[in-house]
């Protein structure tokens, strides 16, 4: 690196949260206007925070907001439960029963992380399923939540049969039939070909890029199936999505490859007031190219929410 060149963005060191016995990491990217929003990053199933652009995350800083991100449970640094039942991810998908802990537990995982970071409320950015969770974060702690972005979800309020209406089966089966080893070597692969699967060939995949990531952060999630269906096992008892009150921006690449866009769409018919935001050529994740669209976006959400709080 020269001395004209800007350092890389950087994470603080791995901090702690505590929901009852379950312990949660998270982190905050280092750079940090003054005046910036809170920003809470919630990450998709099974995966660890480190899938996240720290690219992202530093056009989101740039755009006025302080950026935090955090493990759920059962992935990365985050307590994992016991095992409880021996069905796959699917199959916990469509029984429509979780035994292990409820989505009511995972949504306030995501407040002890906002009063572990000393923050009163903090606008949410959720992908895949945590953009499903970042939905019930919203409506089980409205209060706390400034404004919902919801990206390449269902809604979060739906379970079962009523979900797959929204997945491509066709990549299901294709996740099922995954085979990779138990072994650091085999985490890294299984990676690879998990991120290949979900990019659209609209934009170039970079492996370098994911292989740097995950040698220097292993993440075993992508292999856990047993913590994955308890993720999408836990159940939702609370109201339906239409009770919202958050601005709320919907976003959902027209390539995805496992949730179709007609999932993003019923995100944003329900929600008062939401906008769908279309994304040409983006597969099931947000490649560099949508990175300073996607952060002009939420920026004008953000904008919006002194109107709303004034309704």
């Amino acid at each position: 690196m020269t001395k004209n060149e800007t350092p890389p963005p950087a994470w603080s060191p791995t901090c702690w949260a505590s929901n009852g016995e379950v312990r949660l990491a998270y982190d905050e990217l280092a750079s940090r206007q003054a005046g910036a929003e809170p920003l809470l990053l919630v990450i998709g199933l099974g995966v660890s925070r480190q899938w996240w652009p720290t690219g992202l995350a530093a056009t989101l800083a740039a755009a006025g907001f302080a950026v935090a991100r955090y493990d759920q449970r059962d992935a990365g640094e985050s307590t994992h439960l016991p095992p409880t039942s021996g069905t796959g991810p699917v199959a916990a998908l469509v029984r429509k029963r979780g035994d292990a802990y409820t989505a009511e537990d995972m949504a306030d995982d995501a407040m002890a992380v906002l009063d572990a970071l000393g923050w009163e409320s903090a606008h949410l950015f959720g992908v895949s399923l945590g953009g499903a969770v970042a939905q019930r974060i919203a409506l089980r702690h409205p209060r706390r939540v400034r404004t919902l972005t919801s990206v390449s979800a269902v809604p979060g309020d739906t379970a079962g049969l009523a979900t797959l209406r929204h997945i491509r089966l066709r990549t299901l089966v294709r996740l099922a039939r995954m085979r990779h080893p138990r072994t650091p070597e085999g985490n890294i692969e299984a990676g690879v070909a998990l991120a290949r699967l979900l990019h659209s060939p609209a934009h170039p995949f970079d492996e370098r890029a994911v292989r740097s990531m995950l040698t220097a952060t292993p993440d075993t999630g992508i292999l856990d199936t047993r913590g994955q269906s308890r993720q999408i096992g836990a159940q939702w008892h609370g109201p339906g999505i239409d009770r919202i009150t958050a601005p709320t921006l919907v976003l959902h690449g027209l390539d995805d490859p496992l949730v179709k866009p007609s999932g993003g769409r019923a995100v944003a018919a329900r929600i008062p007031g939401a906008r769908f935001v279309p994304l040409p050529g983006v597969g099931h994740d947000l490649p560099e190219p949508v990175w300073q669209e996607v952060a002009d976006h939420v920026r004008r959400l953000a904008e919006l929410r002194p109107l709303a709080a004034d309704r």
